[in-house]
């Protein structure tokens, strides 16, 4: 299920970056008293009262600019509210109200989204300064005082966003269609491959890297299932990222793995492995995202008896952080093996989507703890008391012992792959969670 998008914008150097920074609670956006700092979109997860979002920090906006980078910033928080949910508009109590705020301001009720006007630098607990109300002029309702630097208001803040974003599980429909992402980087056949799915040229094709700037649905039903394939911009290593629109694509290939079910991560056989690719499975995986590797061109590679299985082995070992997804060779351009693609995708999703009982699982920790006893420190034995499943997509368990300090990385990994072994779970990450007796699940 895809999760709400809220979008923090303001002009330049009113505290949006410090603001993010303390709604995420770790330290992504570079925080510096220059205005402009924040140069493109930062995106981070955000959770209030059970709520989950994904949070945007933009660069400033400078409505009347003729200046190049800030025209750039400003179309780039034009765009991430275009994608937004609801926005947060940050302003500064010591600035009072500008001319620049009341052309944001104005920017934003056209768009017609749900605003949060949050007035920032309200450092003093207690009565809110006099200056507050006049905020009110902006006409997008009552004005919260904040200070993201201590956090005072925040609570509030995040209140009223919630009450803008879709209600929880209702964000979108299930009609029974498992939600596919490709995934890769440029000009690997993304699109190529969707195009051969829906048996028409719905996507733009060419040699040229990053023709495709946004993410596009397109339902697929056939005799395998009901699919929505979403063919998505090619995510580049960052510095390479360029000005425009490219940099809103990276943002929406991002979001359409956040609402996907499972992701094909293309891989160009002609080119092979490059680290780009794993930076683009690792979004996934740390996602828990089903994910199956498609090797692409498979037709262009010269090949032997032994060429499939060697480029295995390769990929196995430059995808080692996830050696549960599954291998597949195929060519968009013929169709080769797509049919066992459609086959794999809906395995992928089962298991991301499996829950084990309660009794199957501790039946084998028994056995798992049998064969290699848990690991002691200093006279002191872990003791693990028992397992349960508390979630899927991913399939993830909770460990109940005596001390997580004794449960070593050997040790969880073991445990999981006991897990895999037993249930198998191929295409899917999955999660163990350790907590101490009277601790929560």
């Amino acid at each position: 299920m895809a999760k709400p998008i809220v979008a923090i914008v303001g002009r330049p150097n009113v505290g949006k970056s410090t603001l993010f920074n303390k709604l995420i609670g770790r330290r992504l956006a570079i925080v510096e008293d220059t205005p402009g700092v924040t140069r493109d979109r930062l995106t981070g997860d955000c959770e209030w009262q059970g709520r989950q979002f994904l949070l945007i920090d933009t660069g400033g906006i400078e409505p009347r600019t003729d200046d190049g980078l800030l025209a750039h910033m400003r179309a780039q928080a034009q765009l991430a509210i275009d994608t937004a949910d609801a926005i947060l508009f940050v302003t500064d109590i010591r600035a009072g109200v500008t001319a620049q705020d009341a052309d944001i301001a104005a920017m934003l009720m056209r768009a017609g989204k749900p605003v949060v006007l949050v007035v920032n630098k309200v450092d003093s607990l207690g009565e809110p300064p006099v200056e507050l109300y006049d905020f009110y002029s902006l006409g997008l309702g009552e004005p919260y005082p904040v200070s993201s630097v201590h956090g005072h208001g925040t609570g509030d803040v995040l209140d009223e966003v919630c009450k803008h974003l879709p209600p929880a599980g209702e964000q979108e429909p299930d009609d029974g269609r498992v939600t596919v992402a490709v995934i890769g980087r440029p000009n690997v056949g993304k699109s190529s491959l969707v195009n051969y799915i829906l048996g028409e040229q719905r996507m733009i094709v060419a040699d040229e890297a990053g023709t495709t700037r946004d993410a596009v649905d397109s339902e697929v039903d056939n005799q395998y299932g009901k699919f929505v394939f979403i063919d998505t911009a090619g995510l580049r290593r960052r510095g390479k990222v360029e000005e425009g629109v490219e940099r809103y694509s990276v943002l929406r290939s991002l979001a359409a793995v956040e609402r996907a079910n499972v992701c094909v991560i293309m891989i160009d056989a002609t080119e092979g492995f490059a680290e780009q690719d794993s930076k683009v499975a690792g979004y996934a995986h740390e996602q828990g995202k089903a994910c199956i590797i498609a090797v692409n061109k498979w037709d262009a590679v010269e090949k032997d008896g032994s060429t499939m299985n060697e480029m295995r082995k390769k990929l196995e070992n430059d995808f080692s952080f996830m050696s549960y997804a599954p291998i597949i060779f195929l060519s968009a351009k013929t169709g080769q093996r797509v049919d066992r693609l459609f086959e794999l995708i809906q395995y992928v999703d089962a298991q991301n989507a499996m829950r084990v009982t309660t009794g199957m699982l501790n039946d084998l920790l028994a056995r798992a703890t049998a064969r290699v006893q848990p690991p002691s420190d200093k006279g002191k034995r872990l003791k693990i008391y028992y397992m349960t499943q508390i979630a899927t997509r991913p399939p993830t368990f909770v460990c109940f012992c005596n001390s997580k300090q004794l449960f070593h990385f050997s040790y969880q990994r073991y445990i999981e792959n006991q897990i895999r072994e037993t249930f198998g779970l191929e295409g899917t990450p999955i999660r163990l969670v350790l907590r101490e007796r009277g601790e929560k699940a």
